[in-house]
C-alpha cells in the first residue's frame, strides 16, 4: 500500500510555516515558512498611519491566507510527493487571537467602510489593553459567585475573548454592532479552508469561558455592560472535539495550497496544546512547555482541581477524557530579544560576528561559564505583564543588583534565569493544588540553547525532556490531521506513532539548584511584594507612562 501523508500548518506571531509529515511513523519530509508581510502591528494602523494607544498588537488576517497560498506548496515540493497522497491537513494558532466577522466570515478589516477602525482587525495574543475590563470581568465573575471562575485560577486574563470583547463594545460599539462573530483565528483559518463554521472544544475552554457545558449567563454579561448581553450570541456555535473533522477542502483553498479538494480539514487547535502530543507528552503529569517568544505550559490530569491563577482548566482540552490544565508567561523569548535588539553594545555584536555566532548564542556562552549567583542580579520576568500566576498585564519587569561592574552577559543570564524561576512558581501551584508535576518536556525554539536548558533542569529540579523535532507545533497539527483523516483510532494513538521526545536530555545538578534554591527565595519575595500588594509601583509607573504616550498622540 502506498505510503499516505498529511500537513501540519502553525501559525505563529510572526510567521506561518506548514510541514509535511508520512502517516505510518511521523518522519518529517518536507517544510516552508511564509512570514506575516504586515508582522505584528503595534505602533500604527497600515491602512491610515494612525497611532495605535499603548499595549495594542493587531494583525492582517490577509497575511495568514498568504501562508496557505505559498508555505504549504512550498513544503510539499519539498517534500518531493505527489499531492494526490495526501489525505489531511490541519491548523494550529496562536491564542487567544481573535477577530470580528460579518454573518459569512468576512473580517470587518477587509470592508471598506471599517479598514481604519483599529478594532475591526484581529487582536493578537499579546494585545494587552483590555487589562481595565480584564479586571471588571474578574471582579464582578467574584461578585456574583460564578462558578466558573474557580476554573481560571480566580481570574481572567486580558488576553482572552470576554476582556477583548468588552473593550470592543466599550470603545467602538459600531463594531461591536456589525460584528455578527467574535471568532478565534483558530477557528476562522479552518473556516477558510473546509467551508463550515466551526468552533474547537479547546480555545472555547481556554479563552472564551465555556465551561460545563455552558456559557457565562446574559445576566453576568449584563451586569458587565448592558450592552453586552448578546456577546455570547457572537461566539456560540457547537463545539468540536480535538482532532476531529471539520469538513472537507474546498475548491477555492484546493487551489491556494495545492491539495486535492475534499480531503479532510482537522478541528482547529491552539499552538501549545497541539504540541503535547506531538512531544508524547499526553500522560497524566507531564508538563509540557512551549517556549517561544512566550511560553506556554499544558499539562493533563485525571482529576479536576483550582490551581490559583492557571490560564484554564478544561474537559478534554488536550486529550479526549483527561482534564486539560494551562498556565502561562507572556513574555520569555521576547525578553531575551528585547535585550539583545535594545541593550546589547556594538563591541559585543563586532565579537560574536567574528566568532561566526549570533549574538544570542555568544551572550549564552559567556554566562554559560559562570556559577550561579556570581553576577549579583535578579530579574521578574514581567516585560510583557504576568500571565500566570498573578494574571496581570500591567505589572512591569525589574531588575536589581546593579552595580558599575554588571555586564551585559550578567543581566543577560539574569533574563534567563528569571524565566525559569517563573516557570517554577507555575509548577508549584501546581502542586500545592494537589496536581503533580512528575516531569517538564519542552519544545519550541528556544530549546536549542543548551545553557538555558540547564538552568531550567536546576532552577525546577525536575529532568527536562525535549522534543525531538523542531516543528512541535506543525507536528503535532499533522497528528491531529492523521486523526481526522481517520488514519489513527485518537489522538494518543497517533502520538505514540507520530510523535517523538528526547527523555531526559538535560538533568538537574543538585549543587547548582541548592544554589538556586537561596536565588529563587530572592526570587519570591520580589515577586510577592511587587505583584501582591507590598508596593503599587509598578501600576503607577504604567498609568503615568500610559498618560503621557495618550497626551503625545493627541497634541
Amino acid at each position: 500500500m502506498a505510503d499516505k501523508y498529511v500537513v501540519g500548518v502553525d501559525f505563529g506571531t510572526l510567521s506561518g510555516r506548514a510541514l509535511v509529515v508520512r502517516v505510518r511513523d511521523g518522519a518529517e519530509l518536507g517544510t516552508a515558512v511564509c512570514e506575516y508581510r504586515h508582522g505584528v502591528i503595534e505602533r500604527e494602523l497600515p491602512a491610515t498611519g494612525a497611532t495605535l494607544p499603548p499595549d495594542w498588537a493587531l494583525q492582517d488576517p490577509e497575511d495568514y491566507l498568504e501562508v496557505l497560498r505559498v508555505a504549504v506548496p512550498a513544503a510539499v515540493r519539498a517534500a518531493g510527493i505527489d499531492p494526490d497522497e495526501i489525505i489531511g491537513i490541519a491548523t494550529d494558532f496562536t491564542a487567544c487571537t481573535v477577530l470580528p466577522t460579518t454573518p459569512d466570515g468576512t473580517p470587518l478589516c477587509r470592508l471598506p467602510q471599517y479598514a481604519g477602525r483599529p478594532h475591526a482587525y484581529p487582536k493578537l495574543w499579546k494585545h494587552h489593553a483590555a487589562q481595565p475590563q480584564a479586571d471588571r470581568v474578574t471582579a464582578v465573575a467574584h461578585e456574583r459567585g460564578e462558578p466558573w471562575i474557580a476554573c481560571y485560577g480566580g481570574r481572567v486574563s486580558s488576553e482572552w475573548e470576554f476582556a477583548k470583547g468588552l473593550q470592543l463594545l466599550e470603545e467602538d460599539p459600531e463594531i461591536y454592532a456589525a460584528t455578527a462573530r467574535f471568532i478565534e483565528a483558530a477557528d476562522w483559518i479552518v473556516w477558510q479552508l473546509c467551508g463550515q463554521e466551526t468552533r474547537n472544544v479547546c480555545t472555547a475552554g481556554y479563552k472564551g469561558l465555556h465551561q460545563d457545558g455552558v456559557w457565562p449567563s446574559p445576566e453576568y454579561l449584563s451586569a458587565l455592560n448592558p450592552g453586552f448581553a448578546d456577546f455570547v450570541e457572537k461566539l456560540a456555535y457547537p463545539l468540536s472535539p480535538l482532532g476531529g473533522r471539520a469538513g472537507g477542502l474546498t475548491e477555492q483553498a484546493a487551489r491556494w495550497t495545492g491539495l486535492r479538494p475534499g480531503i479532510a480539514v482537522a478541528v482547529g487547535n491552539v499552538d501549545a496544546h497541539v504540541t503535547a502530543p506531538a512531544a508524547q507528552a499526553v500522560g497524566d503529569g507531564q508538563m509540557l512547555a512551549v517556549m517561544g517568544t512566550s511560553t506556554c505550559h499544558v499539562m493533563n490530569a485525571d482529576r479536576l482541581a483550582e490551581v490559583p491563577g492557571m490560564c484554564g482548566v478544561v474537559d478534554g482540552g488536550i486529550l479526549h477524557g483527561r482534564w486539560g490544565y494551562e498556565a502561562g508567561q507572556s513574555a520569555v523569548g521576547d525578553i531575551f530579544a528585547w535585550f539583545v535588539e535594545t541593550a546589547l553594545p556594538g563591541r559585543y555584536r563586532d565579537e560574536a560576528a567574528a566568532l561566526g555566532m549570533d549574538p544570542h548564542t555568544y551572550l549564552s556562552e559567556l554566562a554559560g561559564r559562570q556559577r550561579v549567583g556570581e553576577h549579583g542580579l535578579l530579574a521578574l520576568d514581567w516585560l510583557g505583564g504576568n500571565r500566570s500566576v498573578l494574571v496581570d498585564h500591567d505589572l512591569s519587569g525589574v531588575l536589581v543588583g546593579l552595580t558599575l561592574a554588571t555586564r551585559p552577559e550578567d543581566i543577560y543570564r539574569a533574563l534567563l534565569e528569571a524565566t525559569a524561576f517563573g516557570t517554577r512558581t507555575i509548577i508549584e501551584s501546581f502542586e500545592t493544588a494537589g496536581i503533580s508535576v512528575r516531569g517538564l518536556t519542552v519544545a519550541g525554539g528556544l530549546v536549542k540553547n543548551r545553557v538555558l536548558m540547564q538552568i531550567y533542569a536546576d532552577v525546577t529540579r525536575l529532568p527536562l525532556s525535549v522534543l525531538g523535532s523542531e516543528q512541535g507545533c506543525a507536528l503535532g497539527s499533522a497528528i491531529h490531521a492523521a486523526v481526522a483523516a481517520g488514519a489513527y483510532p485518537d489522538v494518543a494513538a497517533a502520538s505514540a506513532v507520530m510523535g517523538r521526545v528526547d527523555r531526559d536530555a538535560y538533568l538537574p545538578d543538585p549543587a547548582r539548584a541548592d544554589a538556586y534554591d537561596a536565588l529563587y527565595a530572592e526570587y519570591r519575595a520580589l515577586h510577592d511584594h511587587f505583584g501582591r500588594g507590598g508596593s503599587e509601583v509598578l501600576h503607577r509607573l504604567r498609568r503615568i507612562r500610559n498618560s503621557a504616550r495618550i497626551e503625545v498622540t493627541t497634541v
